[in-house]
């Protein structure tokens, strides 16, 4: 463990994984009290369509992932909204289109981009200081609009019909939360990719549901789980010499599980 906190790029890996926690904790349960899990999937495959537009057109990925998650996150709301009964027919469409998009322009793209791959399955190990400041400002951004709007994304996520009586504008907010969930994406593409993100993205908030009865309490446990998931995933990888997205997921799985098996044992 000593060894693998010397080396710069595992400590990289590190504060990268504590930061996207963060962000994982905070948004996951917003996700899944809005039964948003879907339209998370559908970001999330969106975005490749951005990375693969920015490495053919040579600009910065970060860039291109961000994009794209924004415009599938406000495509989707907006039919989410207008065309409601067929939201979910649409998602899939994004979805596929985004992934179509990426492919096409990954195959046009001279030479083997690993970028590409890195962002289907995860690469930790490989990000920068430029991403590290772009996580701890996206985690700053989001811990005070969820602290500023909490009692009306409460009011959203468990009576959105009772929110909308009292004034509050839940269009625009769905649009907010769809938003931070959209670089939240780009973020945890970063550790574990496309294929797996929403995995993580629920997983914590599951298991934090089980054990807590608040919105903020749930947040707070998965950040905390998250944390230990990320890290526990990390230091497997390093150890085994296997890749750091897998790992982290397969810890997650075993310690939502456990969770699982704790809390039913004790309401017996």
């Amino acid at each position: 463990m000593l060894e693998a906190l010397q080396m710069p790029f595992f400590q990289h890996a590190l504060v990268a994984g504590m930061l996207i926690a963060v962000a994982l904790g905070l948004i996951g349960p917003l996700t899944m009290a809005n039964r948003m899990t879907f339209m998370s999937g559908g970001i999330a495959h969106a975005t490749y369509g951005g990375v693969g537009a920015a490495i053919f057109f040579g600009f910065s990925v970060l860039l291109g992932a961000t994009l794209a998650a924004l415009v599938a996150a406000a495509v989707i709301s907006f039919i989410a909204f207008r065309y409601a009964h067929r939201a979910d027919t649409a998602i899939g469409i994004v979805w596929a289109i985004g992934m179509a998009i990426g492919v096409i322009l990954s195959d046009l793209t001279p030479g083997y981009n690993v970028d590409l791959m890195s962002f289907l399955f995860g690469s930790i190990l490989a990000v920068g200081a430029e991403d590290l400041w772009y996580m701890a400002l996206f985690d700053l951004t989001a811990l005070s609009l969820v602290w500023y709007f909490y009692y009306d994304f409460m009011a959203l996520s468990f009576d959105p019909v009772f929110a909308k009586l009292q004034g509050v504008k839940t269009q625009a907010l769905h649009l907010l939360l769809l938003g931070l969930v959209a670089v939240t994406v780009v973020l945890a593409m970063r550790l574990v990719g496309l294929i797996m993100l929403i995995a993580l993205l629920t997983m914590p908030s599951f298991s934090s549901e089980r054990y807590v009865r608040s919105l903020g309490g749930m947040m707070l446990f998965s950040i905390l789980l998250s944390m230990i998931y990320i890290v526990a995933g990390l230091f497997l990888a390093y150890w085994y010499d296997l890749s750091s997205g897998p790992s982290v997921i397969l810890v997650a799985a075993f310690g939502t599980i456990v969770l699982f098996m704790m809390k039913r044992k004790v309401a017996r």
